[in-house]
C-alpha cells in the first residue's frame, strides 16, 4: 500500500480488510483477537512506523497517570476574545486535572506549523486551535490527527481538516446586529471584516448580507472592505466618510474595530449615534471603556474555551472516540449600548 502521509488505523484496516476496531484490539493485544492475526497486524504497523498515541491510551487505561498536558495554539493574546476563551480552556482543565501549553501563531501559518510538530515531540495528549490568517496548507493537522493526537478547532475552524470544532453563531450574530442598525433607522450600512477564506468571516459576511436583503436594501461593496484591527479602521475610515452619500450606519468584525471607527468618525466632527451608528462583534472590556460605550454582539469566549475543552478531555479519557467529530455552537447575544440609536 502506497501512501503519502503516516499511516493511520484507516489505512491498517483497509490493508487487512477489517474494521478499524479489530486493528486497535490487536495493536492493544487483545485476546479477543487470534494470535497469527495480532502478530500480523503489528508487524504491520512496526514496519510502517505506526505507533498509537501513547499518552491517550495511557489516559483511558493506567491508573498512574502520565503529565496530562493539553496544547493550546492562539493566533494572538492581545484580542480579548481569545484571552477569554483561553480562561475557559484553563478553567475546565484544571477543574478535571489537566494542564495546559500554550503557544503563540501571531497570526503565522509557518509558526503554527512548528509548533503542532512541537506538540507531537512533546507528547500532549491532545491539542486545541484557531487557525492564523494567513494558514492554507492543513497538513500539519492532518499529522495530529493521523497519530492519534484529539484535535479540537475554536472559533476559526479549519475546513480542510474533518476535525470536532466550537464556534459561536457569527451568522445570527452579524445578522440580529445589521437588523438592529436598520430598525433604529440605519439605511446604508458599511461592513468592515476579516479575510475572506476564514469561515467566520465568510458566516459573518453572510449575515450582514442576508439582513440587508431581508429589509430591501442593496448590498453596496464599495463599502465592505476587510478590516480586522483599530489601525486599519482608523486608515480607512475617512475615505469611507468622505464618499457622496457615506454610510450611516457601521457593522465591524470585533470591537477594536469599532472603536477606531467611533473615534475616528468623532474626529470627523459627527456625532454617534444621532449621525453614524456603530456596532461591533466580541463584547470585551473596551466595550464600556469607550465614550458612548459600544453596541456590540456578545460571543461568550469563555463557555467557547470551556465546550472545546470539555470535547478534547472527554476523547482523552476514552468517554468519547476520538474519531468521533462534534460540532457545537455557542450563541450570541447583542448587547445595546450607546453607539447605536
Amino acid at each position: 500500500m502506497e501512501k503519502n502521509g503516516p499511516l493511520t488505523m484507516k489505512d491498517i484496516a483497509r490493508e487487512f480488510g477489517i474494521s478499524v476496531a479489530t486493528v486497535s484490539r490487536a495493536l492493544k493485544d487483545s485476546p479477543r483477537i487470534s494470535e497469527e492475526r495480532r502478530k500480523a497486524i503489528q508487524t504491520y504497523a512496526r514496519e510502517h512506523n505506526f505507533y498509537p498515541n501513547a499518552i491517550g491510551e495511557a489516559l483511558r487505561h493506567s491508573r498512574v497517570m502520565p503529565q496530562r498536558i493539553i496544547g493550546v495554539i492562539v493566533p494572538e493574546f492581545t484580542h480579548y476574545y481569545f484571552s477569554s476563551i483561553l480562561t475557559g480552556i484553563e478553567e475546565a482543565a484544571s477543574a478535571r486535572g489537566f494542564n495546559i501549553m500554550v503557544a503563540l501563531s501571531n497570526e503565522k501559518y509557518e509558526r503554527e506549523a512548528r509548533i503542532c510538530e512541537n506538540f507531537h515531540r512533546t507528547k500532549v495528549c491532545g491539542v486545541i486551535v484557531s487557525q492564523a490568517k494567513d494558514t492554507r496548507n492543513y497538513d500539519h493537522y492532518q499529522k495530529l490527527i493521523d497519530a492519534g493526537i484529539p484535535l479540537v478547532f475554536y472559533d476559526r475552524i479549519c475546513t480542510g481538516v474533518n476535525a470536532s470544532r466550537v464556534v459561536v453563531d457569527d451568522y445570527m450574530g452579524a445578522y440580529n446586529a445589521v437588523t438592529h442598525l436598520i430598525e433604529t433607522s440605519c439605511q446604508r450600512i458599511a461592513f468592515y471584516g476579516g479575510p475572506m477564506q476564514l469561515e467566520i468571516s465568510k458566516n459573518r459576511y453572510n449575515g450582514y448580507k442576508d439582513a440587508l436583503l431581508k429589509h430591501g436594501l442593496a448590498v453596496d461593496e464599495s463599502i465592505v472592505r476587510v478590516c480586522d484591527n483599530r489601525a486599519e479602521a482608523e486608515a480607512i475610515t475617512p475615505e469611507i466618510l468622505a464618499l457622496d452619500h457615506r454610510p450611516d450606519g457601521f457593522f465591524a468584525v470585533n470591537d477594536d474595530t469599532a472603536i477606531g471607527i467611533l473615534y475616528t468618525v468623532k474626529r470627523a466632527g459627527l456625532k454617534v449615534p444621532e449621525d453614524i451608528s456603530i456596532c461591533g462583534f466580541t463584547n470585551g472590556q473596551r466595550a464600556i471603556a469607550c465614550d458612548p460605550m459600544l453596541t456590540t454582539v456578545e460571543q461568550r469566549g469563555r463557555l467557547v474555551g470551556e465546550e472545546a475543552a470539555e470535547i478534547l478531555m472527554d476523547k482523552v479519557e476514552g468517554l468519547n472516540p476520538i474519531e468521533k467529530v462534534e460540532k457545537r455552537v455557542v450563541r450570541t447575544r447583542l448587547i445595546i449600548r450607546g453607539t447605536t440609536r
